[in-house]
């Protein structure tokens, strides 16, 4: 398969040298050239040569006499597996399958172990709650609650392997003075139990992490220094498997686990995820707010790279990751260093940076503001005033128009109304002419130029009166 001699193939080749005398029939070329280059012995290979080879497998019963056909097919059956294997080079290191399930178990036992933990603190705790606020850490509580049980065996209890000396003293402190309440030795019984359920719990755990962490250097190494064993575990899982992950695009791999995310933000035309999964690469982690799009983006891309040289590629090496990792911590300085070395051109120059000094504004009162009035520029055009000026007089030239004629309307309603008073006794039709030739004296007379006269003013009786008076007296 690898187009090399085996020994056994070499012994008889040597005994066939001296005797062949025609070309010998290869059904590999490249093994051909070899037995060529080593034996000196002529070979051909043609589709003549490989028909013949097809002849001698379906004749091989016959050919070689004392096998059964059964044990012959069994024979070209394991043959065929073994050949098929050694081509797809497997190996029982490259399944993936187990990482996808270490990683489940993880998440499943880290869930289950927060509610047993949760649990336990708050059973204990009606005995003795005081332990939970000085115990923080939950392996060492559920280790001192199996060593001591009852609170009244703190006190001759020694929890030196587990605590240091002013913990300790502070936990037999509290306990003498303890608010919980009494329990039986039943109770105390099942919860040291479950205190027993978590702790081998929790050495599974780191059990189980190890064996995962060997998996991913053995099966995906350069992810594993891309972006660690738990993150990259995760995006294998999710994918399904490695081949499937080394599928998707740098993008896809990006923002692989925030879908939900994803679609809500398509649905309702936001902003979609920058990352997902990625997220908790350490990497990512360590950056700056502001930077983590840009970082999750390069990883990303970088992390693409490396799933398709552990899915495809025949080394089994870390060093492409190691190379990578190294080119995105050198970018991740020089964006937190806020693009002080120039990132285009040469890239050695010192971009210019001022000193900062820090300037302190005195801000006064303003008493402008305390005025509702409309306030104009000091300063204003000749034009703009002399159109003022012309404005204003034509106003007065109208007003002064307008006074003139009320007056002599005024005037005229007088007259009108002393001619009324004196000519009461003449007759209808003259009252009617006289009417209408007031009604046209009244249309005749000049208007404002601005707003015509509608109305008519009618004399008031007061007015009416003092004319008669008036009258009276001069007769």
């Amino acid at each position: 398969m690898e187009g090399k001699i085996n020994k056994q193939l070499k012994k008889v080749l040597k005994k066939i040298v001296k005797e062949a005398h025609e070309p010998l029939a290869v059904a590999d070329a490249k093994l051909g050239g070899v037995i060529k280059e080593k034996l000196n012995l002529s070979c051909i290979h043609s589709p003549v040569v490989n028909e013949l080879m097809r002849g001698i497998r379906s004749q091989m019963d016959g050919l070689i006499p004392g096998v059964e056909p059964r044990e012959m097919a069994a024979m070209c059956l394991g043959l065929a597996h073994s050949l098929s294997r050694y081509r797809l080079k497997f190996s029982a290191d490259k399944v993936d399958t187990m990482i996808v399930q270490a990683i489940s178990l993880l998440d499943d036992l880290d869930k289950e172990l927060n509610n047993y933990i949760m649990r336990c603190r708050e059973w204990y705790g009606w005995h003795f709650p005081e332990l939970g606020k000085i115990i923080s850490d939950n392996l060492t509580y559920c280790k001192c609650l199996q060593k001591v049980g009852d609170r009244k065996n703190y006190a001759s209890a020694t929890l030196s392997e587990l605590l240091s000396e002013e913990v300790e003293a502070e936990v037999k402190a509290a306990a003498e003075i303890s608010m919980g309440t009494e329990v039986s030795e039943e109770d105390i019984c099942n919860i040291l139990h479950l205190c027993t359920q978590v702790i081998e719990i929790s050495e599974y755990r780191t059990q189980l992490y190890e064996y995962l962490q060997n998996r991913m250097m053995a099966i995906a190494p350069n992810v594993t220094v891309m972006v660690g064993e738990l993150v990259g575990a995760r995006l294998i899982a999710h994918a399904g498997s490695l081949l499937n992950l080394a599928k998707h695009a740098a993008s896809t791999v990006q923002i692989l686990g925030a879908e939900k995310a994803l679609f809500r933000a398509l649905k309702s035309r936001r902003d979609t995820p920058k990352y997902g999964l990625i997220y908790h690469a350490s990497l990512v982690g360590q950056t700056s707010p502001k930077h983590k799009g840009k970082i999750s983006r390069m990883l990303a891309a970088k992390t693409v790279l490396a799933i398709r040289y552990d899915a495809f590629g025949e080394d089994s090496s870390s060093a492409m990751g190691v190379e990578n990792r190294a080119k995105l911590e050198a970018r991740l300085r020089i964006l937190e260093d806020r693009g002080i070395r120039k990132i285009s051109g040469t890239g050695k120059a010192l971009a210019k940076a001022e000193k900062y000094e820090h300037k302190s504004e005195v801000k006064t009162y303003d008493p402008s503001g305390d005025s509702t009035l409309p306030t104009c520029s000091k300063k204003r055009k000749i034009e703009e005033v002399d159109k003022e000026d012309e404005v204003t007089e034509k106003k007065a030239k109208k007003a002064k128009i307008k006074i003139k004629a009320e007056v002599e309307e005024e005037e005229e309603e007088v007259e009108a109304a002393v001619e009324e008073e004196e000519q009461e006794e003449e007759e209808p039709s003259v009252k009617k002419k006289k009417k209408k030739d007031k009604k046209k004296h009244i249309k005749e007379e000049p208007l404002s130029e601005e707003e015509p006269c509608t109305s008519t003013a009618v004399p008031s009786p007061e007015k009416k009166k003092k004319k008669k008076k008036k009258k009276e007296a001069e007769d």
